[in-house]
């Protein structure tokens, strides 16, 4: 049993280490998160000193705001593009550098550098790519593909900022499934080649069901980061061409901080967070069903 004073020790040890990160973490997160919720049920513009209380009429502009409901099916579509290319990208290279090439090292490295490079400066690059570079590359090799800025088309733009996306990410996510590929008993994988089992065999029947694990981590972040993405749409396209790349982050933003909407803003804020909590939830319970089933 322990005493009173090895409890009180024990205690303050605790607020000692987790305190600060405790009182910052309620400062930053659990704070503006309550309050953004209490934010709903006002009026306000971020000028008049009166907020009056309407209730749940924010609510109800929020499923009346078409706009709202098209940037967010755009960002569903971006997601589900985004998650599926990162992760598939970030396998292969994961599976390439665990392969004993040489300077894997060097590769790993170079693959996980974009992941350290900040959103806005990251879509500034890659507007000078696509605004400049590429398109005299197109021109002087007369690849019809390249001749002109993807940003300017209201097609090419979505897949660009998809592009980018996947380029920052898939070395993050490639050093995960490089740890889970690391984990894999090499025993197993040299009996089954023993007995004759193929690379894509081994890798469809082996790797990845022992893979599951590495994939709800990185499918997850992958997830929330895309769902989330702002900065990278506001320097990469900034919206355009004519509103057809406004994500819901960025429609959120705008209507809050540039229309002065910020009742209607924390509302649709709420139900997109809802809407990520959802979809990210069901996503974690499927795949740790299918972790459990392999």
């Amino acid at each position: 049993m322990l005493t009173e004073k090895k409890l009180s020790k024990r205690l303050g040890n605790q607020l000692l280490f987790t305190g600060p990160t405790l009182i910052a973490f309620i400062s930053v997160i659990i704070v503006p998160f309550i309050y953004g919720i209490y934010m709903t049920f006002y009026k306000w513009d971020g000028i008049s000193s009166t907020m009056p209380f309407i209730g749940f009429d924010n609510y109800v502009a929020v499923f009346q705001d078409n706009k709202f409901w098209t940037s967010v099916w755009l960002t569903i579509k971006y997601v589900a593009a985004s998650v599926i290319l990162i992760n598939v990208l970030a396998f292969f290279l994961a599976y390439l550098v665990t392969a004993g090439i040489r300077g894997q090292n060097f590769f790993r490295t170079s693959f996980f550098s974009p992941n350290l490079i900040g959103g806005l400066v990251l879509g500034f690059i890659w507007q000078f790519m696509f605004n400049v570079f590429l398109p005299s590359i197109g021109e002087s090799n007369n690849w019809s593909l390249f001749t002109k800025t993807w940003l300017g088309d209201e097609t090419k733009a979505f897949w660009a900022l998809v592009i980018v996306t996947v380029w920052q990410y898939a070395g993050y996510m490639m050093v995960i499934f490089i740890a889970g590929l690391m984990s894999v008993p090499k025993d197993i994988l040299e009996a089954a080649k023993i007995d004759g089992t193929s690379g894509l065999k081994q890798i469809i029947y082996m790797i990845l069901p022992l893979m599951v694990p590495s994939f709800i981590v990185t499918v997850f972040l992958s997830l929330q980061r895309s769902f989330m993405v702002y900065d990278v749409n506001y320097a990469l396209t900034g919206g355009g061409p004519f509103g057809s790349t406004v994500m819901a982050s960025m429609h959120v933003y705008d209507k809050a901080f540039q229309r002065f909407d910020y009742g209607v803003g924390q509302a649709e804020a709420f139900v997109l967070f809802f809407i990520v909590a959802s979809i990210t939830i069901t996503q974690v319970y499927m795949t740790k069903k299918m972790e459990v089933e392999a």
